[in-house]
């Protein structure tokens, strides 16, 4: 009968193993999908083979240091490369058993590291981290707290303390999450995952990773229920618990998830699954099915925490496997002393005592694992360097590493060089009845879409170019024609006025009739007028064709003021307008053209004298800013403009009377323009103020750059 026991406990564990080999299908599967497509090929492959070296490595010295005679408690010394004899017997058939569950049990730790490192660690490095995992650091440890499973008595020294990890929580989990923690470290980030520009990297294909996780999770009931080492009665006890804490754990997550950031993301959700399942782990056959809820919500809560930290920390772990395994596998061995049923401590420990236990088997494996894992990696990482170079990195690991392509990243690597060379004219190869091939259809879509906007904008430019000479051409001819027809008009204008001041001054005889000497005032009036007009003309011409030049000197201002003034005096009593000059003492002189400056004056007082009825007054203001600069203000009580009449009043040839579509002749209709051109050149602002039956106030400020220090006047 007692044969027939084992030999369903043998196909027991058998069936079990097979399922937690499964789990090394779910790795590759959830680890592949969640990095860049660029990189899965690799990933898939670095799953293969920490299989592949696990398996050699563990039966070569692993199952002998975790499982062999123990040397205090501390590492076992028999049992290295055992081979098996083909006897047939129960003995050896139970022994082929638990190793094999065992070695499926380190190929899991080991597989933990390869989703961590993911994007950024060679090949050869990752063999060798495999290797230090599988023939190091996991049977020391597992020694430390499974030694006498096999033999049926305690000889670890955990194990001896009461140290409880029923299927590997930190035995397994933790342990792979220690070594990816000293690994990310060593390695450093990914290529703009972090800095000024740094963003999360998202997985090329979540349908894939979520199959993954399926696997895990089917895998997971061979690693929880199989490590009963027998099918008794406890076995449904422990799959149940398993199922409900990876859905707690997944409920908990996607809550979290919901509520922080509006949406359940998918990459949360998965990872809360597996950290339910990590907590789990350790306590599964000794709590009750409520608190196997808790255990497995609280492990979903505390790897989501502990992403947050790693980010935080700008610890770049591809995957979230440190909090997955670590973080939530420090939980569930923790839960243990919280949650288990007291009758399954060891020693009659009570719960405060367990717990002391369970935190010293939680440290040792910190201190240990963490310890001898950074310092393995950083030494080797000197000599030979366990991170790819940047650009293998950028181009991916499947093709840097492996040689490795496929049809996406031949379309995506079409597209990198067309934005490198800047050359969009030729479209990306088409790969047939492939999801690539049409994103690649699709996209020469879009470049001929892209080239023909492109074709149709550099036309109109060329148009518009095009315009643009044939406008700047008739402005020059217009400019020319203007200063041609000027300098024509200058000469019999001057002749006319020289000849009507010499009538109207009667130096030849006495003009015999009153009214052709008003004649003469009127000739005089109005020659000036159109010398003032052309004059005018003139002026903007050569500004706008840029051949106006600055004569500038240090001017005092009071001087040019007081001319301006002499000059404007009369013409204000004649129109009735009281005009008031106010010179603000001790000016300092200004760097400025003095006949650009006068004209300036000149143009403002004048207009003001022309818009302000009689009776009126106009007051010429000329003082320092509190900001340094110079100011000239024109103010007056005439007739005022609307404000949308101010910009037509700076537009050449156009007067604002009390009708802005009336066209005065009372001036030239360039003072303004004029004034505002010449204002300009000389860096200045002008600012106009009006209202309608108001008045209008105009302030001309020269930069404080043009006024020259008070110490220059006193030397003057």
């Amino acid at each position: 009968m007692g044969s027939v026991v084992q030999s369903i406990d043998t196909v027991w564990i058998l069936i079990c193993t097979v399922l937690v080999l499964l789990m090394q299908a779910g790795f590759a599967c959830f680890e592949s999908g969640l990095v860049r497509a660029k990189n899965s090929i690799n990933v898939a492959v670095k799953n293969v083979m920490d299989f592949c070296v696990a398996g050699v490595g563990f039966w070569l010295v692993g199952f002998g240091m975790m499982f062999g005679l123990s040397a205090g408690g501390y590492l076992g010394m028999t049992g290295f490369a055992f081979d098996g004899a083909p006897d047939g017997s129960p003995a050896t058939a139970w022994l082929m058993a638990f190793f094999f569950f065992q070695l499926a049990f380190c190929s899991t730790s080991t597989t933990i590291v390869s989703g961590a490192v993911a994007e950024r660690m060679s090949f050869r490095g990752y063999a060798i981290t495999a290797a230090v995992l599988s023939m190091m650091i996991y049977p020391v440890f597992g020694h430390w707290a499974w030694g006498g499973v096999l033999s049926g008595e305690a000889q670890g020294w955990l194990e001896k303390l009461g140290f409880i990890d029923f299927a590997g929580s930190t035995v397994v989990h933790s342990i792979g999450g220690w070594m990816a923690l000293a690994a990310v470290l060593v390695l450093g980030p990914r290529l703009g995952r972090f800095g000024p520009d740094g963003r999360r990297v998202e997985g090329h294909d979540m349908p894939v990773a979520t199959l993954g996780m399926f696997l895990l999770w089917i895998g997971w009931f061979g690693f929880n229920g199989g490590s009963t080492l027998a099918l008794n009665t406890s076995v449904p006890f422990i799959l149940v618990h398993t199922m409900l804490g990876a859905a707690a754990g997944g409920l908990a997550v996607i809550g979290i998830s919901w509520a922080r950031h509006g949406v359940p993301e998918v990459q949360l959700a998965l990872n809360g699954v597996l950290a339910g399942l990590v907590a789990v782990t350790a306590n599964c056959h000794m709590v009750s099915t409520s608190s196997a809820l808790l255990i497995g919500a609280g492990g979903g809560i505390v790897c989501y925490l502990a992403s947050q930290l790693l980010e935080q920390l700008r610890i770049d772990d591809a995957v979230d496997a440190v909090p997955v395994h670590l973080a939530a596998g420090i939980w569930g061995t923790l839960a243990v002393a919280l949650f288990g049923e007291t009758s399954f401590f060891p020693n009659d420990h009570t719960r405060l005592e367990q717990f002391g236990v369970q935190l010293a088997g939680v440290a040792a494996a910190g201190v240990f694992a963490f310890t001898v894992a950074y310092a393995v990696l950083r030494i080797i990482d000197m000599f030979l360097p366990l991170r790819v170079s940047s650009d293998a990195e950028r181009i991916g690991l499947n093709f840097a590493e492996h040689g490795a392509s496929s049809a996406l990243l031949d379309v995506l690597g079409a597209m990198e060089a067309q934005a490198a060379r800047g050359d969009f004219s030729k479209p990306v190869p088409v790969e047939p009845f492939t999801e690539a091939g049409e994103m690649a259809r699709r996209y020469n879509l879009v470049l001929d879409k892209f080239n023909s906007e492109v074709k149709r904008r550099e036309q109109v430019a060329n148009e518009l170019r095009d315009a643009r000479d044939v406008a700047e051409m008739a402005n020059a001819s217009k400019s020319q024609f203007l200063a041609n027809m000027s300098h024509e008009l200058r000469t019999p204008l001057n002749a006319i006025i020289g000849f009507s001041e010499v009538m109207n001054g009667e130096l030849f005889g006495p003009i015999g009739n009153d009214r052709y000497k008003d004649y003469m005032v009127d000739i005089h009036r109005s020659s000036s007028h159109l010398l003032s007009l052309i004059n005018d003309i003139l002026d903007l011409s050569k500004i706008e064709a840029d051949r106006y030049e600055l004569y500038e000197e240090e001017l005092d201002v009071t001087e040019v003021v007081a001319s301006c003034e002499r000059m404007m005096r009369h013409r204000a009593e004649e129109a009735g307008v009281a005009l008031t000059v106010t010179i603000e003492q001790e000016l300092p002189f200004l760097m400025a053209d003095k006949r650009a400056l006068r004209q300036i004056l000149l143009n403002l007082v004048s207009n003001a004298v022309k818009f302000t009825p009689k009776g009126g007054s106009i007051r010429l203001e000329t003082f320092m800013e509190p900001d340094h600069r110079m100011a000239f203000r024109v103010s007056d009580t005439g007739i005022g403009m609307a404000k949308k009449d101010i910009p037509i009043a700076l537009e050449p040839f156009r007067q604002i009377g009390k009708d802005s579509n009336i066209y005065t002749t009372e001036g030239t209709g360039l003072g303004l323009p004029l004034t505002r051109a010449l204002a300009r050149m000389h860096g200045a602002t002008l600012v106009i103020e009006s209202e309608p039956g108001v008045g209008t106030v105009i302030t001309i400020r020269m930069p404080q750059a043009r006024v020259l220090p008070a110490s220059r006047r006193l030397a003057g």
